[in-house]
């Protein structure tokens, strides 16, 4: 392969930040065909699907993906959850349009989605840039947020290593013709309103990545319990994964003798895992669902010790 090629491919990868493996979720199927349609949130024709019974629960995709991404591990979610799964701005069957593209505007968006669909508030979780989503959903819309699960997703532009930011900010529209014999491409088209808008998203997605943010002035605004979920070889350096647990009041001290000091908040590190492949993963259902449905299953050691 030629250098020059080599090059496009290892920055269009960097997509993979907001996350470009969608089609690793091809396989699989969902318990029960889903409920879909179109709702208007401003401006912009945004598809939805619903299935599974239960407690609501907000799923939202990574970059360049779709909602079927969740495919695979899908039936673990809706085994006992409703499930709301949104196509993200310019994503799978959602129009890009014309408007500004941004986690702020996006989050205002799904916040106007669940409203038009009759939820007054849901558990969410987010993957990579679906996880910035689920974020600023959960900063700017709190009372719409019971329970937030942000998995492989970052609060600033510099907690990727170095030489992955400098790829992010290489992506753009020039890089459209080099992607169209990737699977990215290929579900694309398969199902965009617009398949000729390959190229804005693209540029769009640079634009995005190509921002400086510092979110960290909002991680403190974060009331309702959340959980931070990461690969053990995840594309953000472990030092800012502290850090993100760290403002959310989590690893500061000592959990107590009978975990009277622990904080509402979790973070799991998932092993064996990247940040490509982890949204996939059953470990990850199996990680954020108990979270997510309230449950614990840990015990005091004197709990243990009863007769």
């Amino acid at each position: 392969m030629k250098a020059s090629n080599m090059k496009t491919l290892r920055a269009a990868c960097a997509l993979t930040a907001l996350t470009i493996a969608a089609f690793s979720a091809q396989a699989g199927t969902p318990t029960s065909a889903p409920r879909s349609g179109y709702v208007k949130a401003n401006g912009l024709n945004y598809y939805y699907e619903t299935s599974g019974k239960g407690e609501p629960l907000l799923l939202l995709h990574g970059g360049l993906g779709s909602t079927d991404m969740f495919k695979p591990i899908m039936p673990a979610f809706t085994e006992h959850r409703q499930i709301i799964a949104i196509d993200l701005q310019g994503h799978g069957r959602t129009e890009l349009g014309s408007r500004k593209f941004g986690l702020v505007q996006i989050g205002d968006d799904v916040a106007t989605v669940l409203t038009q669909l009759g939820f007054k508030n849901v558990d969410v979780m987010g993957y990579s840039f679906g996880g910035g989503v689920a974020f600023r959903l959960a900063v700017q819309h709190p009372d719409m947020v019971r329970r937030l699960a942000l998995v492989s997703a970052g609060f600033a532009s510099e907690s990727f290593y170095p030489e992955m930011r400098e790829q992010q900010k290489q992506v753009n529209a020039n890089f459209a013709e080099q992607m169209k014999a990737t699977p990215m491409y290929t579900s694309y088209v398969a199902v965009a309103p617009k398949p000729d808008d390959f190229p804005r998203l693209l540029q769009a997605m640079g634009d995005l990545m190509r921002e400086h943010y510092d979110y960290s002035a909002d991680v403190k605004k974060l009331t309702m319990p959340t959980m931070l979920i990461f690969g053990d070889s995840d594309m953000y350096r472990p030092e800012h994964i502290v850090e993100f647990y760290k403002l959310l009041g989590g690893g500061l001290r000592d959990a107590g003798w009978n975990r009277e000091t622990m904080s509402k908040n979790r973070l799991a590190i998932i092993p064996d895992q990247t940040h490509y492949d982890i949204f996939f993963s059953p470990k990850l259902a199996a990680t954020a669902l108990p979270f997510l449905d309230g449950i614990s299953g840990s015990k005091t050691w004197a709990e243990t010790s009863q007769p």
